[in-house]
């Protein structure tokens, strides 16, 4: 998740007084409005929970009236403040921290405590309705979802709750995985909008744990729902052979069938993003990104118009990164303060092991960077899980529980952090790992598709430290 305090407001108080508003935003939506005491109070809590020594910096109070240079000042202390909290594997995902955020929320968006019913979207387009409390945390309403649709409680976890953007013409964007810190309800009120949309999907990346959800009818009807969801907008490549296999497949009722065939196509499981724009292998080269089977996927268009394809193994990723930058509008006109209108751009950079000894810094500009980066992160989680010996179920029900922390095998090979506003002075990125081993790449085979695009591939088989493909 991307925190950021991109602007402050001069607000009045109960009694008349002003006071200045910090403006916390998450993924570049407005989350939640503070003052500097409240953000004091949450810091003072952390430190008396986890000691002085975990916890960042936090800007000094001043006796006076702060200059507008100084509330600039602290405006950016609080932003890498909020940053660090959230990048730390302990802070970050500590109730103490998610609880200040959601109180937050509901207050800065005036919403009170109260029953009131909310539609959960499936993949095959119905939508379920549970009546929850409108301070009801994700887990909260994931729980009350699957009560509802009578899946089981050992099941909950290989699912998630995400946050979507439907278009006029059924096109689908993924905005965000709905997190720990924020309250459903509340963020899809606040949107205003009816192009936004709650989807119940599955949360996993290994085809392995398809097993595990297929041995429940409910979780059978929902995974298969998915696949044919994934199959009608061209997420999975289908050629005709395959197309005449599912259709019978379909009018037989064989779930489990259809669903082992979807196993074998390609790209099952991704999921895709916008059309962006990538620098690689050329600055400016539109792309078709989608990340599943532990890679990011690209079709880029060359400005030749040729058309390109190739994969991105998350193993052989040293590091990455995300970054927000302010960029004016065109036509942006300015307001009374003399400030220009402007627009958040982010960007997802990886540095990818191309051949032996020989680094290269890759970089999509999209909206959904951050989301990019959510995937790039639980695939790490997931090899991480299956390297050190143990199983998605256990970890799930960990984190079901509210008590997922890192093994000593996870904490020797950090995952990056997600993720930091760019500092000219310092790079804000996390090693995967502190060698790398000499790699040869490997070609790309054209698919059987009449819709799959043939080209040069840029991919390996070595993962980060420890881990090989043959070990995955």
């Amino acid at each position: 998740m991307h925190f950021s305090i991109p602007e402050t407001e001069v607000r009045s108080g109960e009694n008349g007084s002003t006071y200045v508003a910090y403006n916390i935003h998450v993924n570049g939506v407005l989350h939640c409005r503070l003052r500097y005491s409240q953000l004091l109070g949450l810091h003072e809590q952390i430190k008396k929970e986890y000691g002085t020594n975990v916890v960042p910096s936090f800007p000094p109070k001043k006796i006076f009236t702060l200059t507008p240079a100084e509330v600039e000042q602290r405006r950016e202390q609080l932003e890498k403040y909020m940053q660090a909290v959230r990048q730390d594997p302990l802070l970050g995902a500590s109730e103490l921290f998610n609880c200040f955020l959601r109180k937050a929320q509901q207050e800065t968006q005036q919403i009170p405590t109260e029953e009131v019913s909310l539609e959960v979207g499936l993949s095959n387009g119905q939508k379920v309705t549970v009546n929850i409390l409108t301070s009801d945390q994700t887990e909260d309403v994931l729980e009350a979802v699957a009560s509802k649709l009578d899946l089981p409680d050992d099941l909950v976890g290989y699912f998630s709750l995400f946050l979507v953007r439907e278009g006029v013409d059924g096109g689908l964007t993924f905005v965000r995985k709905l997190q720990e810190f924020e309250l459903p309800y509340v963020s899809i009120t606040s949107l205003r909008s009816t192009e936004f949309h709650i989807l119940l999907r599955k949360s996993y990346w290994d085809m392995a744990y398809d097993v595990d959800v297929m041995e429940n009818r409910v979780g059978l009807n929902l995974l298969y729902a998915q696949t044919v969801s994934d199959i009608e907008r061209g997420w999975i490549l289908v050629n005709k052979d395959h197309h005449r296999q599912l259709k019978s497949l379909q009018e037989k009722g064989s779930k489990k069938e259809f669903i082992r065939l979807g196993q074998t196509l390609k790209y099952y499981g991704y999921t895709k993003f916008d059309p962006c724009v990538t620098d690689f292998p050329e600055k400016g080269c539109h792309v078709m990104v989608g990340a599943g089977n532990n890679e990011l996927n690209f079709h880029v268009k060359l400005p030749s118009e040729q058309m390109k394809e190739g994969s991105f193994k998350v193993t052989r990723m040293r590091c990455w990164r995300v970054t927000s930058s302010q960029v004016p509008v065109a036509n942006g006109t300015a307001n009374p303060c003399g400030s220009t209108k402007v627009e958040v751009k982010l960007e997802l950079a990886f540095e990818y092991l191309m051949s032996k000894d020989r680094l290269q810094w890759v970089t999509i500009s999209s909206p959904q960077a951050i989301m990019m980066s959510i995937c790039l992160q639980s695939m790490v989680d997931e090899l991480m899980v299956k390297k050190s010996g143990g199983s998605l179920k256990k970890m799930l029900r960990k984190r079901h529980n509210g008590s997922i922390h890192r093994s000593d095998s996870q904490q020797a090979v950090k995952s990056p952090p997600l993720l930091d506003s760019p500092d000219p002075n310092r790079e804000q990125v996390v090693k995967l790992s502190t060698k790398l081993s000499s790699v040869s790449l490997r070609g790309i085979t054209a698919s059987n598709s009449a819709n799959d695009i043939s080209g040069n591939d840029f991919h390996g088989n070595y993962a980060f430290e420890g881990i090989g493909d043959d070990d995955l």
